[in-house]
């Protein structure tokens, strides 16, 4: 913050007023402040006991400014009736230029007409008791000078402020509400997270405490091969829980909060094979996954991005087949969805990125895979590759 911003706006107006007086003070030693002929006519103690009335009367130019321009008043026709000075005007001006700035947005409106109807006031006694069009015109002038240009600025300057002030505040309130959305997001997102730890980890846990027990009593000639079922179920499940968690950890510490949790996953996948084709799109799924074999968050991403992309070929390509295709290749889910391009086609340019491609993108990073959309030989593809070890790979 800047020493003159720090100020508090008493004080700013106050050392303008001072600056203001001394400006005057040394138009006023040099005799140049003469705005008529009768201006040298009277003394100068006087002349400056005027400045210094209507320079007091700059003190409250921006927390009173309607006031500080009524008390200019005195000083200034006092100055007319004397002859018109620069130094006087040139602070009725400023002052002018403050109610327009300072003032309510009411008062602002008042100066403009309060303004019109002093100058053409002051314009016909010029005009009356010179009976000659040249005051006249040096009043018109003048006029424009000292009132029309600082009402005009002013008037430029209070839109532009007000737009500035509307549009923070716009900003504020916007940023505000994206707070609250984005807090209210991560909390349901976590509370759907923590219900799918307990069905999923439960279930692993419930499974191997039963078979535990079961080993426990086991007895007789058989035993010992019904020991070591029991032990590699066991086993078998544990190693699932393990996974499961490492996924489930990875998402919440990432950065970004993801939908990997909630509902849906890969064996619902005819839910969405039946509404798209009831939307008139033929479906094609060539599916060689063991059913079960996905951790829960990949069967999520995947089931996610699966109904993105069918969403997305019913919109921009309705009525034409889609082809869907899962594979687990190499410690890889590859996922890829085709279908042809409508008759339109697409322009040379790359289609811009829409929220439903980011988001699939976003998914498939998010567990450290990769993603790819775009137009291809056969049509539209898109092609996921995830981890099925996880995003960690590891606890």
């Amino acid at each position: 913050m800047s020493r003159w911003t720090a100020l508090s706006s008493f004080a700013q107006s106050a050392l303008i007023a001072i600056l203001a007086f001394a400006a005057g003070a040394v138009l006023y030693s040099t005799a140049l402040y003469s705005l008529a002929p009768i201006s040298a006519g009277a003394p100068v103690p006087i002349r400056l006991a005027l400045l210094a009335a209507i320079c007091g009367a700059a003190v409250f130019r921006r927390d009173r400014p309607v006031l500080a321009i009524w008390l200019a008043t005195i000083p200034l026709g006092i100055d007319f009736a004397l002859g018109p000075t620069l130094p006087i005007w040139l602070v009725f001006s400023d002052l002018v230029y403050a109610v327009v700035l300072y003032g309510t947005a009411k008062q602002s409106r008042a100066m403009v007409g309060v303004a019109a109807a002093g100058t053409t006031v002051c314009l016909a006694l010029v005009l009356v008791l010179t009976r000659s069009w040249q005051p006249l015109v040096i009043g018109t002038i003048a006029a424009f000078a000292f009132v029309g240009t600082p009402l005009w600025w002013g008037r430029a300057v209070r839109l532009h402020k007000d737009v500035a002030d509307s549009e923070r505040a716009r900003a504020e309130a916007l940023t505000t509400i994206a707070a609250l959305d984005r807090q209210a997001a991560i909390a349901d997102e976590r509370n759907r997270m923590a219900r799918d730890l307990h069905d999923v980890i439960a279930g692993h846990l419930s499974a191997i405490a039963i078979q535990s027990e079961a080993a426990l009593g086991i007895t007789g000639p058989e035993s010992d091969e019904r020991l070591l079922r029991i032990l590699e179920s066991v086993r078998g499940n544990s190693i699932d829980a393990l996974e499961e968690m490492r996924s489930m950890i990875g998402l919440l510490r990432a950065d970004i909060v993801d939908e990997a949790a909630a509902p849906g996953r890969l064996r619902e996948l005819a839910k969405l094979v039946d509404s798209a084709q009831a939307a008139g799109t033929e479906v094609a799924v060539l599916d060689d996954l063991t059913p079960g074999q996905l951790p829960t968050a990949v069967d999520h991403t995947a089931y996610r991005i699966a109904q993105e992309a069918l969403t997305n070929a019913i919109k921009h390509a309705p009525g034409h087949p889609v082809e869907l295709t899962l594979r687990s290749r190499s410690g890889q889910l590859l996922m890829t969805v085709c279908n042809p391009l409508p008759p339109r086609g697409f322009p040379s340019d790359p289609p811009r990125q829409r929220t439903g491609l980011t988001n699939m993108r976003e998914r498939t990073e998010l567990l450290g895979g990769r993603f790819s959309a775009g137009p291809a030989p056969d049509g539209w593809r898109v092609a996921v590759s995830i981890p099925v070890d996880g995003p960690a790979g590891g606890a």
